[in-house]
């Protein structure tokens, strides 16, 4: 692959995985298949049209799995891929030390505020 293509690609895909709707989507798949109205209720705010756009991007990506299972309707689950579950795990990594220092970084940003405010 050309340099400009992989260039191109990886900030694509850096952005993905900086978008908040596909960081919570992965989150949420954590350890279990998950239907496409029950994953909607578990991401507060995000509406049916950008879950669908989302986890269709997640699955294009390879990062999550769509089964659709032969019942009346038909029932749709969602999964994380091997490549999904692993990037959980760099995920939660990343929310982990955001907790640890969400107190520096409020203090951080009120200080700034009243500076620059």
């Amino acid at each position: 692959m050309p340099d400009d293509d992989r260039g191109a690609l990886l900030r694509d895909v850096l952005g993905r995985l900086g978008d908040k709707w596909s960081v919570i989507v992965i989150c949420r798949l954590d350890g279990e298949a998950r239907r496409f109205n029950e994953l909607r209720r578990l991401t507060e705010g995000i509406t049916q049209r950008m879950l669908s756009a989302t986890l269709r991007r997640l699955e294009r990506d390879g990062l999550v799995t769509r089964t659709v299972h032969p019942t009346v309707p038909p029932q749709v689950e969602y999964a994380l891929t091997d490549t999904g579950r692993s990037l959980h795990t760099i995920l939660y990594q990343l929310v982990d030390w955001t907790d640890q220092n969400l107190q520096d970084i409020e203090g951080s940003r009120k200080a700034y505020d009243l500076m620059h405010g």
